[in-house]
């Protein structure tokens, strides 16, 4: 899970991409990094931490050009404290390519092999990253070779690169002198819009002065586009939500503002990643057309359901958030069942989300500095507690033990999500399922671990329904709940490789 963003701008675009960048924040806090394009000169610079403390302001005056892209890490592969493995990543040929990618890829052996073997490409890190942006350049520079780069020869290169990786991924790059590019996985496994907005006439004004000081074309485009993980990006900054980018496309923008679009996979199908709705994306964000509040809303009514059947009325007085990700579950809790909701956490809004931190021993010492039990909302109540869900376990039994320790005469637990008991492989850091809790373990053997009254996790089928509600969708992206990868290359041989790449 990473955030990126791709802007195409009247002129200078190096705001626009830190703005945006603040806005995925959640989605990635190891590192950050952003590009530009001036002309046919790239520009780049990449940070350790978050966007805020990361740039200064000699940062974001040497990112020169009206087009840019930036990216917030999390990292699934790699070294999270590696900055060398931070994104962008860049290749000088064909062109210059910068690129982010958010997502995984299946599939990094064989194309590890055939960089060294076939393409004769280097790479410098153990980034899929890497791997994806070398496969894109060498698809580019068989497609093109001595013919001048159009949009038809990007979409020609974007079929080889689909022809060649497997995983899920939504990408962003930057191809010099030419424009942006984008595309997304043939199952649309990990979301990416597309948006517009006018150049009105207070953009023009500015943007004239800037393109007439750096020597740019004094033809405005129209239109300015951005391309985003998740579409709250274009609603703060004024943008029209276009339409996600199709499973199997791609979307390139020429430096003139022209944009043009393409299927490029031959066998696709939209199956989003259950994930994003139960945690990832924030609750403001749309994704294939479905609200993500309104999808976590649905969740709490089923959730609702279950603990009605599993918990006794009287074992619980009021019904408590685990903030931020499982308010809008609790609050449908409390209102189905009707309990008075309470806020019983407050949430150090200044340390990072728990789950997304590099390494469980980080994850342990961060969960008391994050969350702070109110005695007076605890002493003396039988309290259900509603977490988003529960992955290693490390956040719910400590917030089980602070619940008891503010005073609290009974707490039962409840997941609006099923458990998690297979690895994840498409850009989740799930990787090894021992760390999982409810891995080959029963309902009450967790609870016993948490230390809870109770404990009550939403089905599969609910969480399903809750989330598709009366889409067209072809499935959804749950191979963390029920072990079926969708991708269809995932082997008990690759999840040992993975499991034990990441211990390494």
């Amino acid at each position: 899970m990473c955030g990126i963003v791709g802007h195409v701008s009247a002129g200078p675009v190096n705001q626009q991409v830190y703005d945006s960048l603040l806005l995925v924040q959640h989605r990635g806090q190891d590192s950050t990094g952003i590009a530009t394009a001036d002309g046919r000169t790239l520009h780049q610079s990449k940070k350790s931490g978050q966007v805020r403390e990361a740039y200064r302001t000699r940062d974001m005056r040497e990112l020169l050009g009206n087009i840019g892209l930036g990216h917030v890490r999390y990292a699934t592969k790699g070294h999270a404290t590696n900055l060398d493995e931070a994104q962008p990543f860049y290749v000088n040929a064909p062109y210059g390519i910068v690129l982010v990618h958010n997502g995984n890829l299946t599939n990094t052996r064989e194309l590890t092999q055939q960089m060294r073997e076939r393409d004769f490409r280097h790479l410098n890190s153990s980034s899929d990253t890497e791997l994806l942006l070398n496969v894109l350049a060498s698809s580019l520079q068989d497609n093109v070779g001595n013919r001048h780069l159009d949009a038809d020869a990007i979409f020609e290169a974007v079929t080889k690169v689909h022809s060649r990786i497997r995983g899920a991924y939504g990408v962003i790059a930057l191809i010099a002198g030419h424009g942006l590019l984008a595309f997304r996985d043939p199952l649309g496994i990990r979301p990416l819009v597309l948006g517009r907005r006018q150049v009105t006439e207070e953009i023009a004004e500015a943007a004239r002065t800037y393109r007439e000081t750096h020597g740019l074309s004094d033809e405005l485009p129209e239109q300015e586009w951005v391309v985003a993980s998740e579409s709250l990006v274009l609603e703060a900054g004024g943008y029209e939500v276009v339409r996600e980018i199709a499973p199997g496309e791609a979307v390139f923008i020429d430096e003139a503002g022209r944009m043009q679009s393409q299927q490029c996979a031959t066998d696709t199908s939209l199956v989003p990643c259950a994930f994003e709705y139960v945690y990832l994306a924030r609750p403001d964000s749309v994704m294939n057309g479905i609200s993500v509040y309104e999808a976590r809303l649905r969740m709490g009514e089923k959730l609702a359901q279950t603990v009605r059947k599993h918990v006794p009325d009287d074992d619980f007085d009021v019904v408590m958030p685990i903030p931020d990700s499982a308010r809008p579950a609790a609050l449908q809790v409390a209102h189905t069942l009707g309990k008075e909701y309470r806020e019983g956490f407050y949430k150090n809004r200044y340390v990072g989300r728990t789950f997304i931190m590099p390494g469980q021993e980080v994850r342990q010492k961060s969960v008391r500095q994050k969350l702070n039990a109110m005695r007076s909302e605890f002493e003396g109540k039988k309290v259900l507690i509603i977490d988003d869900s529960i992955v290693r376990g490390t956040t719910s039994k400590q917030i089980v033990e602070m619940a008891y320790e503010a005073g609290a005469v009974k707490v039962a637990f409840a997941s609006a999500a099923p458990p998690v008991r297979y690895p994840h492989v498409y850009g989740i850091n799930m990787p090894n399922a021992e760390e999982l809790v409810a891995h080959n373990r029963s309902v009450e053997d967790v609870r016993k671990i948490l230390g809870c009254d109770h404990l009550v996790y939403l089905g599969v089928e609910d969480m399903a329904e809750a989330i598709m509600a009366d889409t067209d969708w072809d499935g959804l992206e749950m191979s963390c709940f029920t072990g079926e990868y969708v991708t269809g290359d995932v082997t008990e041989e690759y999840l040992e490789f993975v499991a034990g790449d990441q211990e390494s």
